[in-house]
């Protein structure tokens, strides 16, 4: 959903254009350079930007949160004009699902390989986005404020009970290993087949290494959207601009202090989207709201940073894009003379040159208008 123009957050377009380089731009690039120096430092900064295996949280584990955070941020704005005319909202929000979940299966479910035998059902930060955007819609559409916070509340003591205490095949409840926790049971038991890595063989399915999940987790993803919701109302409400900055520097800060305490109980994982996860990242993302709110929409520093909006306005183009095509052919034919002279950087200019390519292509829908919108 679009917000009324008048209401438009510049900052949350900068924010939004900011995860996005860091996806489909930034993070290639870079890590790629810092791989060929091959240093211990170059090698250490690198690995910030890989995600982590299992436990822990590093600044790459952001990308997918703070994009689902945002999605929640716009909704209370872009809900207003729609409270008095349910049934068209809803046709509204199920048709966004619906787009999403295919798009998604486009990006990581191999659904344009036209092979049953290869496509994945519910693999991608896209429909994480839908499932997520449709729970915070119902409780937006619902519920009062003090609502919402109880029912946001609701999904993630479920969520935390089911992973702490529910039993399965006789030990899955409260491991929190790859392999035995109940989130990976349950998305064996639903998706099967389906499941990303999996393939069948002449034993049964193999799941190969494959371990974030999805069934259970949504309700974790509900919560993460949530939490962009409430950040979302405070920057509506009528605070002033300098009030909406405390509140959302203190709620951030309470949220990682108390995610890293249940993250002695529960840890940090990303890949499962633990209770912990959930509260650690939201209160980075409220942290990283409060400091582009500050500096675009309350000092009006902007001038430098209006360049994101580039990717922010168009986000959904920009992750389709970088998910489905590949520039490197075109890279290559442009470039391929180099690689004599350039040696093993020579793989660093060709990921400038496809991020570059990307950036032109939503420059050129940037200046026209053109903004891809479910």
């Amino acid at each position: 959903m679009e917000m009324e123009k008048k209401e438009r957050l510049q900052s949350l377009d900068i924010l939004r254009g900011f995860d996005l380089f860091c996806l489909v731009a930034f993070q290639p690039v870079l890590k790629r350079f810092l791989w060929t120096v091959d240093s211990p430092f170059s090698n250490w900064l690198a690995s910030g930007f890989s995600h982590v295996r299992w436990e822990g949280f590093v600044f790459w584990d952001l990308i997918m949160p703070l994009f689902m955070f945002m999605a929640g941020v716009s909704m209370p704005f872009a809900f207003k004009k729609y409270l008095g005319f349910k049934p068209r909202i809803y046709k509204r929000i199920f048709k966004r699902v619906v787009i999403l979940f295919i798009f998604g299966m486009m990006c990581q479910g191999n659904l344009l390989a036209f092979d049953i035998d290869k496509i994945y059902f519910y693999s991608n930060t896209l429909q994480a986005i839908a499932i997520g955007y449709l729970i915070a819609a119902i409780f937006l559409l619902h519920l009062e404020q003090k609502g919402q916070i109880i029912a946001t509340s609701v999904l993630f003591v479920l969520y935390w009970t089911a992973l702490t205490f529910v039993k399965m095949d006789g030990g899955w409840g409260g491991n929190f290993n790859p392999d035995t926790n109940i989130a990976e049971y349950i998305d064996r038991m639903v998706l099967g087949r389906f499941r990303d890595g999996s393939k069948v063989t002449g034993s049964g399915i193999d799941y190969g290494t494959y371990r974030y999940t999805w069934i259970i987790s949504s309700l974790n993803f509900g919560v993460t959207v949530m939490t962009g919701v409430f950040a979302g109302q405070i920057l509506k409400s009528g605070l002033s601009g300098i009030k909406k900055v405390q509140w959302l520097v203190i709620g951030g800060g309470l949220m990682i202090l108390t995610g890293q305490l249940l993250s002695f109980q529960m840890p940090i994982i990303k890949k499962i989207w633990s209770s912990s996860m959930t509260l650690y990242s939201s209160g980075i993302c409220f942290l990283l709201m409060a400091l582009f709110y500050y500096v675009v929409d309350y000092l009006k520093y902007d001038r430098y940073l209006n360049w994101l909006k580039v990717y922010g306005m168009n986000s959904i183009a920009a992750y389709m894009i970088f998910e489905v095509f590949d520039f490197h052919s075109i890279s290559e034919a442009l470039f391929h003379g180099t690689a004599q002279f350039l040696g093993a950087y020579y793989n660093t200019l060709i990921n400038l040159s496809n991020a570059l390519i990307l950036f032109l292509i939503l420059w050129m829908m940037y200046k026209q208008k053109k903004f891809l919108k479910v």
